[in-house]
């Protein structure tokens, strides 16, 4: 009697924490690599495509990825990302020019789309609601190890190897985690007739095409108007075409149904802007105290590990929470840690001690756990099963497109009040901020002028942090709109069903 093979749950839980710390140590491990690769292959003024058009395939790909899981199931979906995720990172690392390396990073992007998505859409699959939230904090480890590791393996792959196998090492790493799944995720054969909106897709993609360059675009040195202004006539035409045609089709990419829930549309706007203010946490806090305080870059980094560890134990709390308070309570209760740290650095002082960061990213980090555990695991719960996949994966793009508005509008915020404090202190200018944010060039800057550096690169986060606050009170405003049935997120799957 041939009997089916169950899923073996701790090989694949496994594979889906390596499938994560994979996308979790891609951006930071790059990024210290990036020197040693622009001076490589001569291509300073394409740095900034090696990261973006990474985000911009990964961000077009996950709601893609989201609507075949529910067509055609987890695991094909799931392989097929990796394929091409380890087919990009090979010849990343096989590149000889700029112009080759942001193809392949954006073939990397593409299949790097599935990862984070399609694994949480299978903790959906394998674990049961009660343990969901323990599982994804686990899960959320691997950002935490990453936050730590990633600088470390990084230097030592630049120092002893070469920038080559930054790229290189994906590969054993992605055949390993293609293996597990291979073998240890059985799922049951859908039957669905396999029918993609080629058009919707297009349309969705090319909106999201549109809005994410020109969030790149405004975060240049140099805006060009013209292009930001085209990018977004394209992105909202797009955008209106979509809604048309998913408004008509039988099979949309993204049921226009999920939108009539309000606690849905809620629950990932506050993901949004929560996720755009946690990078001003994890970027301008590392700026700030190899800046102002002139900690090295391998030790200002762990200034924001207290947010990454804490993370996993305000997602082990969410477990308890999602089972006795309705979602609407749970989020004013992560969004009261994340005010605590807004608006602890809008007010701090130049001179605040470097551990008292350490502090404030703690209490931060067990809001935005809260928060994100929250709101991907009430939105598998406002669903059918039929659109776990795409309720999950429009959760994942709301927080990337949360993330590259506000790094940009971060970006924008700094160089402004950076620029005005130049200018109001006559002998200081842009190189020098440039070397004083490099705790190894800034020894060679005059010693008078120090204090009054660190005074304007002290506005310029600032401004930063201003922002931030008024993102987090945002968030509370958004969330004060969630007036429907009161529900815990289990009550909201058992009321669906009966429906």
């Amino acid at each position: 009697m041939n009997k089916q093979r169950q899923t073996n749950v701790m090989a694949v839980t496994v594979a889906i924490y390596v499938a994560t710390f994979m996308s979790a140590i891609e951006g930071t491990i790059v990024s210290t690599a990036l020197p040693t690769i622009v001076g490589d292959l001569h291509g300073v003024s394409l740095m900034n495509w090696v990261f973006s058009i990474y985000l911009l395939t990964n961000a077009m790909m996950t709601p893609i990825y989201g609507k075949l899981t529910d067509l055609v199931g987890r695991k094909p979906v799931m392989q097929t990302g990796l394929i091409i995720f380890i087919i990009g990172s090979m010849m990343s690392g096989l590149s000889e020019s700029m112009p080759m390396l942001i193809l392949w990073r954006a073939i990397q992007g593409i299949g790097a789309g599935a990862l984070m998505p399609v694994s949480m859409t299978i903790i959906a699959d394998i674990y049961s609601f009660e343990r969901r939230a323990k599982v994804l904090g686990f899960n959320s480890s691997a950002w935490g190890i990453a936050s730590v590791l990633a600088p470390l393996i990084g230097g030592l792959i630049v120092d002893k190897l070469s920038w080559h196998w930054i790229f290189f090492i994906n590969v054993p790493v992605g055949l390993i985690t293609l293996f597990l799944f291979q073998f240890y995720l059985r799922e049951p054969k859908r039957h669905n007739q396999v029918e993609i909106d080629y058009l919707g897709s297009f349309w969705l993609m090319l909106f999201l095409l549109g809005l994410m360059l020109s969030f790149q675009l405004l975060g240049n040195a140099t805006i060009s108007w013209s292009a930001v202004i085209i990018s977004w006539l394209v992105s909202g035409a797009s955008l209106w075409l979509f809604i048309r045609r998913e408004g008509r089709t039988d099979h949309p990419v993204i049921s226009l149904d999920l939108f009539k829930n309000h606690t849905f549309v809620i629950q990932n706007a506050v993901a949004a802007l929560v996720s755009g203010f946690l990078m001003a946490v994890e970027v301008y806090i590392p700026t700030w105290t190899q800046g102002i305080l002139g900690v090295p870059a391998s030790l200002a980094g762990f200034a924001v590990t207290p947010s990454s560890l804490m993370w996993i134990v305000g997602s082990f709390v969410t477990g308890r929470l999602l089972a006795k308070w309705a979602p609407r309570r749970i989020i004013y209760l992560s969004l009261s840690f994340i005010l605590v740290t807004s608006i602890c650095l809008a007010l701090l002082p130049v001179s605040t001690p470097f551990l008292w960061f350490f502090l404030i990213t703690a209490i931060g980090g067990i809001g935005f756990g809260i928060t994100i555990t929250a709101t991907t695991v009430t939105s598998q719960h406002l669903v059918s099963a039929d659109n776990v996949g795409v309720a999950t994966s429009f959760n994942t793009l709301s927080r990337t497109i949360g993330q590259t508005l506000m790094i940009s509008v971060f970006g924008i915020a700094l160089n402004v009040g950076m620029n005005q404090g130049i200018a109001s202190h006559a002998g200081t200018n842009m190189a020098m901020m440039n070397k004083l944010i490099n705790p190894q060039t800034a020894t060679s800057l005059p010693k008078d002028l120090l204090p009054t550096l660190h005074g304007i690169l002290y506005t310029g986060l600032h401004w930063v942090y201003w922002i931030g606050l008024a993102l987090v009170i945002l968030a509370f405003i958004v969330n004060t709109f969630d007036r429907g049935p009161q529900l815990t997120a289990a009550q909201h799957a058992s009321k669906l069903n009966k429906d």
